[in-house]
């Protein structure tokens, strides 16, 4: 008989897209029809009850994730499905992620109904975003917008540009595609007009250490390429020790064997910015995600991030 994963999930459209395009893995890798395979178990987090604040005022990235992964580490679930860039740099002892599928579009998404690029809104227009990072590379590069705070999954953060309550939003790339909702993006944001988050566009697979039987069968999922930029980028933010009370970007991209990193940070007014790039062997992508935190980390000081 097949093993039957239970695999944990926030409970989100996108999460839910998300967990059930793994559950199709599992079972194709399986050989065995999915709901044989795989149940899906939704699991309410503290980010996602609490919708009336900003993350960076109650915690940060680990409101996504503590309570799934308070059920893998004691087995409730078997495996975690996670938007990558919502994970912690440092996990919980006896947990790992060793599989991710392969990135979709890391790009942010300009969605308006007034204006056709971020450049072309009026001065004085209402940009809504829950996102520090966005909200800093907003404010550096137009900051004749007023940002507004806009939390909420992707239905409810549509709805609230449709009621005028913000002129603009951005949303990922990857998630709108996701969920068929490709159509409502205004204009795909280039990384040089706005670098992503760590990590954005990837799909992360959490297992406990100790299940052999699970890294096995993952180990048959994971999409190499993306493995080495997410670790390139999640380097970067590591040595960075970045939160969500932190704005910082980082893109990591591969042709043939070489790796080319661009990285970010911000203070969240964007008046202070300091950038750099990295090019080298893909191979050797946690390495050149280090080096270049920390050449940030000694060109911004040691009271960038205390400032925060």
């Amino acid at each position: 008989m097949q093993r039957r994963y239970r695999i944990g999930t926030r409970g989100s459209k996108l999460a839910l897209v998300q967990a059930n395009e793994v559950a199709r893995r599992i079972a194709l890798a399986q050989g065995a029809p999915v709901e044989e395979v795989t149940e899906i178990v939704v699991i309410s987090t503290e980010g996602d009850r609490v919708q009336d604040r900003a993350l960076s005022e109650i915690g940060g990235k680990g409101l996504f994730t503590q309570e799934i992964e308070e059920q893998l580490s004691d087995g409730r679930i078997d495996v975690a499905v996670h938007s990558m860039k919502d994970m912690p740099t440092v996990l919980p002892d006896g947990l790992v992620i060793d599989c991710l599928l392969e990135r979709a579009d890391p790009r942010d998404a300009f969605i308006s109904l007034k204006a056709g690029s971020l450049a072309e809104l009026p001065a004085g227009s209402r940009v809504g975003t829950s996102s520090l990072r966005r909200a800093a590379q907003v404010k550096a590069r137009r900051p004749d917008l007023e940002v507004v705070p806009f939390r909420g999954n992707v239905d409810t953060r549509l709805r609230k540009l449709g009621e005028g309550i913000a002129d603009a939003t951005f949303l990922a790339v990857a998630g709108l595609t996701r969920m068929d909702l490709a159509d409502k993006i205004t204009a795909p944001l280039s990384p040089e007009e706005m670098l992503p988050a760590v990590a954005q566009g990837a799909i992360g697979v959490e297992r406990r250490m100790a299940d052999d039987e699970a890294a096995h069968l993952l180990k048959k999922l994971h999409h190499v390429e993306t493995g080495l930029r997410v670790a390139a980028e999640r380097a970067f933010l590591a040595v960075l020790d970045g939160s969500c009370r932190t704005p910082i970007a980082a893109l990591a991209e591969i042709v043939g064997k070489r790796m080319r990193l661009r990285a970010m940070i911000l203070t969240p007014d964007g008046a202070e910015i300091h950038e750099t790039e990295r090019e080298g062997l893909a191979a050797e992508a946690i390495a050149l995600g280090e080096d270049a935190g920390q050449e940030l980390k000694g060109r911004a000081g040691p009271n960038f991030f205390a400032a925060v």
